[in-house]
């Protein structure tokens, strides 16, 4: 049966680190037997240039009609001028909340092979491996009311609404406890319970399910201030890390760099139907267009494709050991680099990880 993958290559270095993992699927579907297709789409700033919207009706009906949906990055300068609702982010939101992406997986692992390029100490550092579960498409980020409104005295007032129901939470919730069943076993629930009611709730809602539920799974809870740092003071403490949709954000990207470079890690957003694969990292328009940019992270993201959603773990078990070995063989992209002269390619790492796979056949 054929896979078919919704490809949205979007923005900056978007087209350039997807084309190296449309190579990896390639080689899986030339030496491995893995039926797939492919069907593109625009999205984000080269979806407003080429069709006026962010994420454009046409881009709507692609990714109904996909087994899963694989984006390179989203956003740039160029529009930054434009209206809010006609921003490349704008239409990461929507696509999220069309397909009802709300759990977002973000795995940070460190690889010996990179522990130098971390800033921290490699005592700190070795054997971290961590999933951040976020809340994706509900909190304050999507809350309403919102906006910027005149006050009476001649000031303004900019607002957002931090809300969750109980339904959202236990959702989520129910997502990191599984993903902590297949690991080691601990959930730490991040929230502010001790300022906002939201939060609070929050951890009433899943306290209440993990008694009801998964009292198999090991459940602790810590403020988001506490978390932070935490993470950088003792990371080998967290297993699978679940919060709120702005806490999440900033947690997991503090997250990324134990690891040295944010170039490495790939991310899973999955909804009850659907599920998209991308990079953590962002458009990075000062590398576009030059071959420089790190792909390994999209290249992962496919990997967790293959896992969590094509139920092919044999091939993604093969991705991630064809990276590992590149990784053994001392190819480094800018990123990962202490040398810049002895830095390869972005197209070359691709290269590189599909020799690694046809070698391991």
């Amino acid at each position: 049966m054929t896979v078919n993958l919704a490809i949205l290559p979007g923005d900056g270095i978007g087209p350039e680190i997807v084309a190296e993992a449309i190579k990896v699927l390639n080689v899986l579907k030339a030496d491995f037997a893995f039926d797939v297709a492919y069907r593109y789409g625009v999205i984000g700033g080269a979806a407003y240039d080429a069709e006026g919207s962010p994420y454009p009706d046409s881009t709507r009906a692609l990714v109904h009609d996909c087994d899963a949906v694989l984006l390179g990055a989203v956003g740039g300068p160029k529009w930054e001028p434009l209206d809010k609702p006609s921003r490349p982010e704008a239409g990461l939101l929507a696509i999220r909340a069309d397909l009802g992406l709300f759990a977002n997986y973000r795995p940070t692992k460190v690889h010996p092979q990179l522990r130098d390029a971390s800033t921290l100490k490699p005592e700190v550092i070795d054997g971290v491996d961590i999933m951040v579960v976020r809340e994706l498409v509900s909190g304050i980020y999507f809350g309403q009311p919102r906006g910027v409104e005149e006050l009476p005295d001649g000031q303004k007032r900019g607002f957002n609404t931090l809300e969750y129901t109980t339904s959202e939470i236990e959702r989520i919730a129910r997502k990191a406890f599984e993903a902590a069943r297949l690991r080691r076993g601990q959930v730490c629930s991040i929230d502010k319970a001790n300022v906002l009611e939201s939060t609070e709730y929050w951890r009433t809602v899943v306290t209440e399910l993990h008694a009801k539920e998964y009292a198999d799974v090991s459940l602790s809870h810590m403020y988001v201030d506490n978390a932070a740092m935490q993470l950088i003071r003792n990371p080998k403490q967290f297993d699978v890390m679940v919060t709120t949709n702005l806490f999440g954000d900033i947690l997991s990207d503090e997250a990324s760099m134990l690891t040295g470079s944010i170039g490495m890690l790939p991310s899973a957003s999955i909804g009850e139907n659907f599920a998209m694969y991308e990079p953590i990292h962002g458009s990075a328009p000062d590398i576009a267009g030059e071959n420089k940019a790190n792909p390994l992270a999209t290249i992962l993201s496919v990997a967790m494709m293959l896992r969590y959603t094509l139920n092919r773990e044999d091939l993604a078990n093969r991705v991630e050991a064809a990276v590992e070995q590149v990784l053994d063989g001392g190819l480094r992209t800018a990123d990962l680099s202490a040398d810049l002269a002895t830095a390869v390619s972005c197209s070359d790492m691709g290269e590189a990880v599909c020799q690694a796979l046809r070698e391991g056949k």
